[in-house]
């Protein structure tokens, strides 16, 4: 087995990190998808929260994002000043230049707030 040497994963991290951490993919995986409804950050012009849920999806080309470093990327979003749009679009091109996929979509589906809900989706790379 592949030794990887992670620097959150199997580790007492206690802080938010904007570092995405990758592995090799696996032979056969075709699309992954990663889903977070813990997803928190700020309206940038009142300072109040916001909450989301996050959808990932991408189809590898060598490399996968490892898990905790996911969660702990985005985590570092919560006391972020940040519009829903802006969000889909930030993570969406994270995540592509990260593990380099052939294709990534982010959709971030912000709960309503003043009877709003909103959902913003961002693609980086080519769909095929």
């Amino acid at each position: 087995m592949k030794q990887y040497d992670f620097s959150a994963l199997g580790k007492d991290v206690r802080e938010p990190s904007r570092k995405l951490e990758v592995f090799e993919k696996p032979s056969g995986v075709e699309k992954v998808v990663m889903e977070s409804d813990e997803f928190t950050s700020l309206c940038p012009v009142t300072g109040q929260p916001d909450f989301q849920t996050v959808l990932i999806e991408y189809t590898p080309d060598k490399y996968c994002i490892e898990s905790k470093s996911l969660k702990l990327y985005l985590w570092s979003f919560r006391e972020e000043g940040i519009f829903c749009e802006a969000l889909a679009s930030q993570i969406s091109k994270d995540i592509y230049n990260a593990c380099r996929p052939h294709w990534c979509t982010v959709t971030v589906i912000q709960k309503p707030r003043g009877g709003i809900k909103i959902t913003a989706k961002a693609s980086a790379g080519e769909i095929k």
